[in-house]
C-alpha cells in the first residue's frame, strides 16, 4: 500500500506528524498544554479572526482549536487516509456527532444503516430528532438500492463498515455513487479497519470518522476521536466543532500519536490472531455461526475481498441455544478473554450482545446468546486454551 511521496504505509507511519527540525531535534511531538497563545502585534492578532471567519483555521490561535500537538496528530491521520485535513474531537461518538452535525439541519433527511454503532442510534433518535433532522435506518446490505430510500431533502448517508456487533459490509463505492448523485454528503466510521485496511476516501466518501480510542491508540487508555475530511468538507466539520467547543486533550492527543507508530504491526498482528481464532470457533460444536466479514463463508466476504486489505481483530460469534446459567459460566472467570466493552488494544476481550434490541430494519434471527471478540496480541495457543476452558465451564453448568 503507497501513500504519501510513493512511501509504503509502513514508513509513513514512522514518518508522518513529527517534524524533529523545528522541535530542536526532538524525534516526538512534544506535548503542548496550551489555552491562551500570546501575540506579538495587534496585526498578527487580527489576523486570527479573518482566517478563523474564512474557515482556514491556519495557525495556533487558542488551546480548544488546536496545539502543535493537535496539528501533528491531525497532519498524520490525513496522510494515512488520503484526505485533506483532519479534525480532532474528544472522543469517536464526539467525531460521529459533530460530523452528522456539521451537514444537517431542521427538515434533511438522513440515512443510517440498522447495524450501528449503538450510541450513534441514540444520538439520531434523542438529538437529531429532537431538532427536525428525519433519520431512516436502512439494511447496510442494501447496495446501490439505496437509491429507492433517497429523498430530495436527503443531505447525509452515513455508513458503518463492517456493521457493529454483526459485521455485515457495506458496498461503500456503490453507496457512496448513489449518495453523490442526489447531492448527499457520505460519511463512515472506518474504526474497525483502521487507516492500514481501507481507505474510505478513496471509495467515494467525504468524511471519515475513528474513534482513535481504539486501534489508533491501542493502549486502552485514552479517549479520542478524529474526523478525516476532504477539501469540500473540512470548514463545515472544523467550524462545528470550534463552535460546539469540542477538542482533545493534549496528553491524548500525544499518546494516540505515538500508539499510531505501531498501528501497521498491531493491526496486521490481530488481523492473524482472529483469523485463526475465527476459524477455531467456526469448527466448535457449541457455536451456530461466526460473524467475521473475512471468513470466505460471510456473506459479505465477496466486497471485503474486493476493497478491504486486511480484518482487525474485532468480530462475533452467536452460541446454540443454552440457558443463561451456562452463557455466565462461559463467559465469567476466564483468564485472558476479560469482560469489558471498547476494543482495540492491545488485550483481548468479550462481551455479550444483543443485536436484536438495536433494530428497527432488520430482523436478526439468532437461536442463542451472541458474543463480541476482540483478539488482542497475546499467544493465539493461549488465547484458544483460554476459549476451551471457556465452553468446558458452559457444558458443566446446570
Amino acid at each position: 500500500m503507497i501513500l504519501k511521496n510513493g512511501h509504503h504505509v509502513d514508513t509513513v507511519l514512522e514518518h508522518t506528524g513529527r517534524d524533529p527540525a523545528n522541535n530542536f531535534g526532538i524525534v516526538n511531538p512534544p506535548v503542548y498544554h496550551a489555552s491562551t497563545i500570546l501575540f506579538p502585534s495587534l496585526e498578527a492578532l487580527l489576523e486570527t479572526r479573518i482566517d478563523r471567519a474564512s474557515g482556514a483555521f491556519e495557525g495556533i490561535t487558542y488551546g480548544r482549536e488546536g496545539t502543535p500537538t493537535t496539528r501533528a496528530f491531525e497532519q498524520a491521520i490525513t496522510d494515512l487516509e488520503g484526505g485533506y485535513r483532519a479534525v480532532t474531537l474528544p472522543c469517536g461518538l464526539g467525531a460521529i456527532a459533530t460530523s452528522l452535525m456539521a451537514f444537517l439541519k431542521a427538515g434533511d433527511h438522513l440515512l443510517m444503516p440498522d447495524q450501528l454503532y449503538g450510541p450513534a442510534r441514540q444520538f439520531c433518535d434523542d438529538v437529531l430528532a429532537k431538532f427536525g433532522v428525519e433519520v431512516t435506518y436502512y439494511d447496510g446490505t442494501i447496495g446501490a438500492g439505496i437509491a429507492g430510500l433517497m429523498k430530495p431533502n436527503t443531505s447525509v448517508v452515513y455508513l458503518e463498515s463492517p456493521g457493529s456487533l454483526t459485521f455485515e459490509v457495506q458496498d461503500v463505492p456503490a453507496i457512496a455513487r448513489v449518495a453523490h448523485h442526489h447531492g448527499a454528503k457520505v460519511l463512515m466510521d472506518n474504526t474497525w479497519a483502521s487507516p492500514i485496511f481501507f481507505h474510505p476516501l478513496a471509495h467515494g466518501v467525504d468524511v471519515v470518522i475513528h474513534a482513535a480510542t481504539k486501534y489508533i491508540s491501542g493502549h486502552s487508555d485514552l479517549m479520542l476521536g478524529v474526523a478525516v475530511c476532504n477539501a469540500a468538507s473540512f470548514v463545515p466539520v472544523k467550524k462545528t466543532a470550534s463552535t460546539a467547543g469540542y477538542c482533545g486533550g493534549p496528553d491524548d492527543v500525544y499518546m494516540a500519536l505515538r500508539g499510531l507508530r505501531t498501528l501497521g504491526i498491531r493491526m496486521r498482528r490481530h488481523h492473524e490472531s482472529a483469523m485463526a481464532i475465527a476459524a477455531w470457533l467456526q469448527r466448535r460444536p457449541e457455536v451456530h455461526r461466526v460473524h467475521c466479514p473475512a471468513l470466505p463463508d460471510s456473506p459479505g466476504y465477496a466486497i471485503w475481498k474486493r476493497d478491504f486489505l486486511g480484518a482487525s481483530g474485532l468480530f462475533g460469534f452467536t452460541l446454540k441455544p443454552c440457558s443463561d446459567s451456562a452463557f455466565a459460566a462461559f463467559l465469567d472467570h476466564t483468564d485472558l478473554f476479560k469482560l469489558g466493552y471498547s476494543w482495540g488494544g492491545y488485550e483481548s476481550l468479550m462481551v455479550p450482545t444483543y443485536p436484536a434490541t438495536l433494530r428497527s430494519r432488520t430482523r436478526w434471527d439468532a437461536p442463542g446468546p451472541s458474543v463480541r471478540i476482540h483478539v488482542g496480541l497475546e499467544n493465539v495457543d493461549d488465547l484458544i486454551r483460554d476459549l476451551e476452558q471457556a465452553f468446558a465451564r458452559l457444558h458443566a453448568a446446570p
